[in-house]
C-alpha cells in the first residue's frame, strides 16, 4: 500500500491536468475540483476549472452530459447543492475513477481536495509528508 502526505500532486488526465496540487482531507468524503464557472445549458453541465490566477489555467471549457446534483456539507458543515462529475485521477500508478464535486475553491491554497471515499483501503497518510507520489513520478523513488 503506497503512503501519501497531507498534500500531493496529482494527475486528471482526461481533464488534461498533470501534476496539480491536491490537499488530502481524510475529514471530507468526496473528491472536490475548483471551477470558477458552473452551468448547465441544454441538458448539458458546462465548467471551467481554476481561475484566471492559478498559474494553470487554461480557460478551456469542458462539458459533461453525465452529472449528478447533490448536497455536500463544506468544511463548515453547511450542505451546499453542488455539481458532481465522475473522471479519472492517477496518484502513484493507480488510476481511479472518482467522484469530483465543482465548487470554488478560489480562496483556498489547493485547487483539488482528495476525500476519504478514494483513499480508503488504496492509501495510508502520514501527514508529516508531502508529494510523495509526485515525487515517485518525477525522480523514480
Amino acid at each position: 500500500m503506497h503512503i501519501l502526505g497531507r498534500s500531493d500532486r496529482v494527475d486528471l488526465p482526461k481533464l488534461g491536468l498533470s501534476g496539480i496540487h491536491a490537499k488530502v482531507d481524510t475529514g471530507a468524503y468526496t473528491c472536490s475540483l475548483h471551477c470558477s464557472r458552473v452551468e448547465v445549458i441544454d441538458g448539458a453541465l458546462e465548467f471551467v476549472l481554476l481561475d484566471k490566477e492559478h498559474p494553470e489555467f487554461t480557460g478551456m471549457k469542458y462539458v459533461f452530459k453525465k452529472f449528478e446534483q447533490r448536497e455536500i456539507k463544506n468544511s463548515f458543515g453547511e450542505a451546499e447543492l453542488r455539481y458532481v462529475i465522475k473522471t479519472t485521477i492517477r496518484i502513484y500508478d493507480h488510476l481511479i475513477k472518482a467522484e469530483f464535486s465543482l465548487s470554488n475553491r478560489g480562496n483556498l491554497k489547493f485547487p483539488v481536495l482528495l476525500g476519504r471515499k478514494i483513499l480508503r483501503k488504496r492509501f495510508l497518510i502520514d501527514v508529516t509528508k508531502k508529494d510523495l507520489s509526485y515525487q515517485h513520478k518525477t525522480q523514480g523513488i
